[in-house]
């Protein structure tokens, strides 16, 4: 895994050999590093993308989910998806590797979003939780990963909303009516419906 600085640029780049998905030996080569570190870095995270293995980090797994999904769903479905996960997911788990993510770590960060003073829609934690779901059992499916986290930490939010109460025409024009020696209050409420 070595690194090599150019005397031209004084920038570093990585220059190794992979075995791509086909079975064929690949030279890889990529320039403009202001560190060794950061090349090392690369080569170590594009590595660990190729091999497919669960031990790889939850963002290289991230980056492979997205570029497979980007393909199948619809560019709308794919930016929702995108920001849920930058949002969310990725600032808790990035880094960890996703062979190592457990049921309690799973627990931890649903209390985090529950208890966030954002105050999350039971609806929408329920689509937060099922975006992690569903990276974790993509991970599952084609990177050898044992088991599920998800599935042992339980699920949080709703799949319904809470009704809600809507005006009908006639309670409307009701309140319309009730308001309207208040020229304030008409007023404001005439420029809003």
């Amino acid at each position: 895994m070595p690194a090599y600085k150019d005397e031209k640029t004084g920038k570093w780049f990585a220059k190794f050999y992979y075995t791509n998905w086909q079975g064929i030996k690949k030279q890889k080569w990529k320039r403009g590093f202001a560190t060794k570190k950061e090349a090392l870095g690369f080569e170590r995270d594009f590595l660990e993308k190729q091999s497919a293995n669960p031990d790889m980090t939850f963002q290289n797994l991230y980056e492979i989910y997205m570029e497979d999904m980007a393909a199948r769903l619809k560019q709308s479905t794919l930016l929702t998806k995108k920001a849920v996960l930058q949002t969310h997911i990725l600032p808790f788990f990035g880094s960890k590797p996703i062979n190592e993510i457990k049921a309690s770590d799973v627990r931890r960060w649903q209390a985090k979003l529950m208890s966030s003073p954002n105050n999350y829609s039971q609806t929408y934690l329920k689509k937060i939780n099922t975006e992690l779901n569903s990276i974790i059992n993509y991970a599952k499916r084609f990177y050898d990963l044992n088991t599920n986290p998800c599935g042992k930490a339980g699920t949080i939010g709703k799949a319904k909303a809470e009704e809600m109460d809507y005006w009908t025409y006639d309670e409307y024009i009701a309140f319309r009516e009730g308001v309207e020696d208040k020229s304030l209050s008409y007023i404001c409420f005439e420029v809003l419906y």
